[in-house]
């Protein structure tokens, strides 16, 4: 493959070339594990999909049950959500 070029912008934000996309098989949402091998370089990994559907549902609300009170509003299912993200 030819050497592909970005650049970082002030947020620290990069985006992955199409190309390099597709022959990772990268697709949105997907983690990317960043790993330091020197001073100039580091490897880039995608991990695999995280599971979605019934199982990944069945994790978050064994989480949901163990806080023992279910949130009344959006906000408060909101933050759970993006509790699971973290964590």
């Amino acid at each position: 493959m030819k050497e592909i070029r970005t650049t970082l912008t002030e947020r620290g934000q990069v985006s992955v070339p199409a190309e390099i996309r597709r022959a990772l098989r990268a697709k949105p949402g997907q983690t990317l594990r960043w790993q330091v091998v020197s001073d100039h370089e580091c490897r880039v990994v995608v991990e695999p999909p995280t599971p979605l559907g019934a199982e990944a549902m069945r994790g978050f609300m064994k989480r949901v049950r163990r806080r023992g009170r279910w949130p009344k509003r959006t906000a408060g299912w909101m933050r759970l959500l993006r509790e699971g993200e973290r964590g």
